[in-house]
């Protein structure tokens, strides 16, 4: 049974809108956040907000564009190259995103009278990120609580799960199809399976193969 209000930290991604499907099944109301922190893809904004239009859900956008001055990203700067060398974190790390982020939620989930906050970052497939680390989610879940003196719970449904059963739980979700088609993922700003060839687009690829050959042979991944 549907109980309680949740907001979903949302990018109009693969894994945010599948976070938001299922977030649908488990909770009376939801609504999304989307932050606006000078992304270089525009169309990040806009695909966040056609999601949000199609499954009748409350759209915030909040303005974070300072995040984007602060620290130099390949997210937010066109001149910087997408790359990962050995023994750093990946050019596309932008430093305090989830803890900002979070914590930006937290005050509008407060505000609209929702206890659960849905994001979803992932320690299985995480790119080397530290704020996507369970033992963070874990940390900032107690700091908000005490910061606000108001009981939050941060889920993570994606927190275990490698690409290919996060597509198989947006085919539970009965949503597989829609999250293939009207998800943006790729770094380079391109809808659906993307460019091909960016980091995120190999591994979010990486995962259909897995699920879809899964799929065929019966099995769960």
């Amino acid at each position: 049974m549907k109980s309680g209000k949740a907001v979903v930290v949302f990018s109009g991604g693969q894994d945010s809108t599948t976070c938001l499907f299922w977030a649908l099944q488990r909770f009376e109301e939801v609504e999304a956040v989307t932050f606006d922190y000078g992304q270089r893809h525009k169309l990040e904004l806009e695909c966040a907000a056609r999601i949000a239009s199609d499954l009748k859900i409350r759209h915030h956008v909040l303005d974070m564009s300072l995040l984007g001055q602060l620290t130099p990203n390949a997210l937010t700067r066109h001149d910087m190259a997408i790359e990962q060398k050995e023994g750093e974190l990946p050019s596309t790390f932008v430093d305090g995103r989830n803890l900002l982020f979070l914590s930006f939620a937290a005050v509008l989930a407060k505000q609209v009278g929702a206890r659960n906050i849905v994001t979803g970052v992932c320690q299985t497939d995480f790119s080397g990120y530290p704020d996507c680390r369970d033992v963070f989610i874990k940390s900032l879940n107690v700091t908000l609580n005490l910061s606000m003196d108001y009981e939050f719970v941060i889920d993570t449904p994606l927190m275990w799960l490698n690409k290919a059963q996060t597509w198989q739980l947006a085919d539970e979700l009965g949503a597989f199809q829609y999250v293939r088609d009207n998800t943006l993922t790729c770094y380079e700003g391109i809808m659906a399976d993307g460019c091909g060839e960016c980091p995120a687009c190999l591994l979010r690829a990486r995962g259909l193969r897995e699920f879809e050959a899964a799929s065929k042979e019966g099995r769960r991944v």
